[in-house]
């Protein structure tokens, strides 16, 4: 009797709360209830007919079946309610969900697996993009220049003279690559501004090796393998600085620099050097970044020989013309270097005949033959202190009888590996026959000289 009493009650509470849905057809006695209860049709009543007895018959028809089997309810006591609408105001407070902000993993796409969260994947990156990204910035690397140079100034005195501080070299340089064989330089003088070294170089074989631009004259030793932050000496040999283009007899003064081609390889490499080197050079012949002042090319050839460790052979030959009258130029040079552990020894001799003319003259005034020699030695006294003794000698002029011979004592002091103290003492001995005297009565035949210069190398 109670699970009736549920059943009716049931009935009644979906009645009263959707009537339109429940009632959809037209009341009759015996009419069975539609199977589908949610419309949006009207109730027609029939007229005459009483709506409340067909509700109770309605209600009723259900009592006939089987009541299906429903666990035991508690009794209710007093009239029952009719369901309340849901009140949204009575509603549990639920926090509204928040936007996903630009660029967060939530929406659909945080349900989707996520690489980055994967401690496994982060913690591996893949090896070809990361050898891909290391190669690309090496090229951009390498095509940066190198930047470096140094600075050089002292002071120096003579007992017959004037007495001075100097600043002799202040450089810049630049070199970089431009492909793996092709790399530039710009080498600057800004204590006199002044381009030095500016060229293009391919490198495709040891063998075989171009250079284009400006650039040290592949003549002698000293002039190519010891550059000025690196000889042990405040000056270079007077042979080198008359017959090479330092201060030469010709007028030029472009520190043994030339504009033009160069040509150079080396063959059988041991130890990191060739066996056999050679060089073959085209120059204008007219200083550095210089035009032309005539039809011809000066060639410069050189050979060099390395037959063990620390032993270097050089013979060299220079053929040019320079000025506007094509005066003619010829250098012969050979020498050798041996240094090795504590252990430096070097010496070169070079010959000259430069044709010298006097302003105006339409025929060469003469062909001046010029000689000079020197060598040079030193003993590592410890990783700091070198000590180093030079004897140079030079005939500037064959005809005349006049040269200089220099006795020179020096210690070089690195205390800093970029930085280097110099103190040189050079004794000048003047020679020349009686007309040479008279030709230059006003230069001083013998003096002292102490000079003093710092290195800093950046």
């Amino acid at each position: 009797m109670k699970n009736h009493l549920l059943a009716l009650f049931a009935c009644a509470v979906c009645c009263s709360a959707r009537p339109a849905g429940c009632f959809a057809h037209e009341l009759r006695p015996g009419n069975p209830l539609p199977s589908r209860l949610h419309t949006d049709a009207p109730i027609r009543p029939l007229a005459g007919a009483p709506l409340a007895a067909e509700s109770v018959a309605v209600a009723a028809a259900p009592a006939a079946l089987p009541a299906p089997e429903v666990p035991d309810a508690p009794e209710v006591t007093g009239a029952p309610e009719s369901p309340a609408v849901p009140d949204p105001a009575a509603a549990p407070k639920t926090a509204p969900a928040a936007a996903p902000e630009p660029g967060s993993a939530q929406g659909p796409a945080a349900l989707e697996p996520d690489s980055a969260s994967d401690p496994a994947q982060a913690s591996s990156p893949d090896p070809a993009a990361l050898e891909r990204r290391i190669a690309r910035l090496e090229r951009l690397r390498a095509c940066l220049p190198r930047i470096s140079g140094y600075l050089q100034l002292g002071y120096e005195w003579h007992d017959r003279g004037t007495s001075e501080f100097f600043v002799r070299r202040v450089r810049l340089d630049l070199q970089g690559d431009l492909a793996p064989q092709l790399d530039y330089r710009f080498h600057i003088e800004l204590a006199h501004p002044q381009l030095l070294d500016a060229f293009l170089r391919y490198r495709p074989f040891e063998q075989l090796n171009l250079q284009a631009g400006a650039f040290k004259i592949p003549f002698s030793i000293e002039n190519t393998e010891y550059p000025p932050f690196s000889v042990e000496f405040i000056d270079y040999p007077l042979v080198l600085i008359r017959l090479m283009g330092f201060n030469d007899i010709s007028g030029h003064a472009s520190t043994g620099r030339g504009l033009g081609g160069h040509l150079y390889g080396g063959f059988i490499r041991r130890g990191g050097e060739h066996l056999l080197g050679y060089n073959l050079a085209l120059l204008n012949g007219e200083g550095i970044n210089a035009h032309d002042r005539n039809r011809s090319k000066d060639v410069v050839a050189r050979l060099t020989l390395r037959p063990t460790a620390g032993l270097l052979l050089a013979a060299s030959g220079y053929w040019g013309r320079y000025g506007e009258r094509s005066l003619g130029r010829v250098r012969y040079g050979a020498g050798g270097r041996y240094d090795r552990g504590r252990f430096m020894l070097r010496g070169e001799y070079i010959w000259g005949r430069t044709e010298v003319a006097a302003a105006g003259d339409e025929q060469p005034l003469r062909r001046q033959r010029s000689q000079g020699w020197f060598l040079a030695g030193g003993w590592r006294a410890s990783a700091k202190f070198f000590p180093v003794v030079r004897y140079d000698s030079f005939d500037e002029d064959m005809e005349l009888g006049y040269g200089q011979n220099n006795y020179t004592l020096g210690l070089l002091w690195t205390p800093w590996r970029f930085f280097r103290f110099q103190l040189d003492y050079t004794y000048e001995e003047h020679r020349a026959s009686q007309r040479a005297r008279q030709l230059a009565a006003a230069r001083p035949f013998g003096r002292h000289g102490v000079s003093v210069m710092l290195t800093g190398i950046f």
